[in-house]
C-alpha cells in the first residue's frame, strides 16, 4: 500500500512538473463561471458577477491571455462544456459553482489550475484531479468574516422568531401573540459549533458578549489560551455534544466523511426545539430528515445559505418547511468579500503564470495530494 501511493506521487508530481513547465509564459485560455448580475452590475465593485468578471478581464488580455466568462455551466450544450477541452485554467465560485466531474477533467486536456474564488472546492472531484496532477486552489480567508457574521444573524433571526414578524408587517397583520410565542433571548443558550476552523473562531468570537455557553466539535483542538479567550469549552465526541445545545452551527469542509452527517439518527439526538444554522454545505445534512425535523417540531428553525444542488430546484423541500431562514448561497459573496477573492484570484494567477507556488494554506490539492480537511 505505501509503495502504491509512493508510485501516485510520483506520477502525480510528474504530471504537475510537465504543467507547470507549461505555465509558465505561454498564453492561457482562462474561463470563469460566476453568477449574473444583470441591472445590478452597475456597481463598480460588484466584482463577483459575469459583467464583473472579479476585475481582472483588462489585465489578462493585456498580457495575451484569452478571458471567457459565463454564467451556463450545465448539461453537455452549456458554454463551460464548450471551453472545457482547450481550457488552462477554471475559476469558478462557490455561490454559483461549476461542477468539475472526473468526465469533464478527462475532457480537459490542456488544464493546470481549478481555482476557487472564495472558499470550499467540493463542486470539484478532488480524487479525480489529484489523479491527473491538476492543482486545485482557492482564496483562503477570503470570505470568512462575512459567513460568520451572516451565521450570527441567522441565529438570531431563528432564536428571535424575526420572520413571522417581518410577514405580518408586509402583509398587514398584528398579530405579537403569533410571534412572541416562540421567540427567546440568546443570551443564556448553548451554542456549539460543528467545524471550528477560521469561520467558526470568528462565530465563537462574536457570540461571546451575547454571554452564551459556547462549545465546539472539532478534529483539532485549540490552544487552551484561545480557549480561555474566547470561553469555548472543546467537546470530544460530536454526538455527546449535540443534546447539550440550543443552538448548532455547521462549520466543516463537505468530505466523503461529513457528506450526510447530520441524518435522520444524529437529528434525533439534537434537543427537542433545537436551532441549526448551516453556512458550511447543504450536502452535509440529510435535506428529506431536515425538512421531517422541521415539520414535526423537533427543529425549531433551520436557517442556511447553502444547498445540496445549486443553484436549487425550485421544488426543493427547504423551500416550504415551516421555520426555514434560507436564502441562495450568498453569505460568503458581499460587496466587501468580493473583492478580498478578487484580489486573491489575481494574486494567484499572476503567481500561476510566473511558475511560483501560492501561499500553501490556499492549495487543496498540491502534487496529486489532497489537502489534510479533504482526506
Amino acid at each position: 500500500m505505501a509503495m502504491k501511493r509512493a508510485v501516485q506521487s510520483l506520477l502525480a508530481s510528474s504530471s504537475t512538473l510537465t504543467r507547470n513547465l507549461h505555465a509558465s509564459g505561454e498564453k492561457k485560455k482562462i474561463v470563469g463561471v460566476f453568477y449574473k448580475g444583470n441591472e445590478y452590475a452597475s456597481n463598480p465593485n460588484f466584482v463577483g458577477c459575469v459583467e464583473r468578471a472579479l476585475g481582472i478581464r483588462e489585465w489578462l488580455e493585456s498580457q495575451g491571455h484569452q478571458y471567457i466568462v459565463t454564467d451556463d455551466k450545465e448539461g453537455p450544450d452549456s458554454e463551460l462544456e464548450k471551453h472545457i477541452p482547450d481550457a488552462n485554467v477554471i475559476i469558478s465560485t462557490p455561490f454559483h459553482p461549476a461542477y468539475i466531474t472526473a468526465e469533464r477533467i478527462k475532457k480537459a486536456k490542456n488544464l493546470e489550475l481549478l481555482l476557487t474564488a472564495g472558499i470550499g472546492s467540493d463542486h470539484v472531484d478532488l480524487k479525480a484531479a489529484a489523479a491527473a496532477g491538476l492543482t486545485v486552489a482557492e482564496i483562503t480567508g477570503s470570505n470568512v468574516v462575512s459567513v460568520a457574521e451572516d451565521e450570527l444573524l441567522r441565529i438570531l433571526v431563528l432564536v428571535r422568531n424575526f420572520l413571522p414578524g417581518y410577514h405580518q408587517a408586509v402583509n398587514g397583520e398584528w398579530n405579537v401573540a403569533g410571534i412572541a410565542h416562540r421567540a427567546y433571548d440568546l443570551e443564556g443558550k448553548t451554542v456549539g459549533t460543528v467545524g471550528a476552523g477560521r469561520i467558526g473562531k470568528l462565530l465563537l468570537q462574536r457570540l461571546k458578549p451575547f454571554n452564551c455557553s459556547l462549545l465546539y466539535y472539532d478534529r483539532l483542538r485549540m490552544n487552551t489560551d484561545l480557549e480561555k479567550e474566547i470561553g469555548a469549552k472543546f467537546e470530544e465526541d460530536l454526538d455527546a455534544m449535540l443534546p447539550k445545545c440550543d443552538v448548532i452551527v455547521i462549520n466543516m469542509p463537505l468530505t466523503e466523511q461529513t457528506r450526510g452527517l447530520f441524518d435522520k439518527n444524529r437529528i434525533a439526538k439534537c434537543k427537542k426545539g433545537v436551532v441549526i444554522v448551516n453556512n458550511a454545505r447543504g450536502a452535509i445534512m440529510d435535506t428529506q430528515a431536515i425538512a421531517d425535523a422541521c415539520s414535526s417540531g423537533h427543529v425549531a428553525g433551520y436557517g442556511g445559505d447553502v444547498w445540496p444542488i445549486q443553484p436549487a430546484p425550485k421544488d426543493h423541500p427547504w423551500r416550504y418547511m415551516p421555520n426555514h431562514a434560507m436564502t441562495p448561497h450568498i453569505s460568503g459573496t458581499t460587496i466587501d468579500a468580493q473583492l478580498r477573492y478578487a484580489a486573491g484570484v489575481k494574486d494567484m494567477l499572476d503567481r500561476h503564470f510566473k511558475g511560483e507556488d501560492f501561499p500553501e494554506q490556499n492549495y487543496i490539492v498540491k502534487e496529486g495530494q489532497l489537502a489534510s480537511q479533504y482526506r
